[in-house]
């Protein structure tokens, strides 16, 4: 069933190469995580293109998404408010820059207030 999986295949148009063997190579080898000293994050706040809501944006991730999420989801729960992790950046929702800032200087990331 993994040689037939469409799903992964929604990319591809057609190929009359009756030799061609689909593979998805797009996910290359994950970008190992640096070492939090190392880390240099930017802490800003965003309302563009969220209906005039402000969130908490934490730009500057070096890493695994694994490890994205796992810092995501602690921040949610140190702001006690909720959020997403993507495209190598975290959304807090609401204006917790201070907050967020103060844990990861705390945790020993380099960080600083965008705006």
């Amino acid at each position: 069933m993994g040689e037939n999986d469409w799903k992964s295949r929604l990319g591809v148009v057609f190929s009359t190469n009756p030799q061609f063997d689909f593979n998805s190579s797009e996910d290359g080898p994950e970008e190992e995580t640096l070492p939090n000293e190392k880390q240099k994050l930017i802490v800003a706040l965003d309302k563009r293109n969220r209906g005039g809501k402000q969130v908490t944006l934490v730009t500057g991730f070096k890493g695994s998404y694994e490890d994205l999420e796992i810092l995501a989801k602690t921040l949610k729960a140190k702001c006690g408010t909720g959020g997403s992790a993507k495209d190598g950046q975290i959304i807090i929702q609401g204006d917790m820059r201070d907050k967020v800032l103060t844990f990861l200087l705390s945790v020993g990331y380099k960080a600083k207030r965008g705006n």
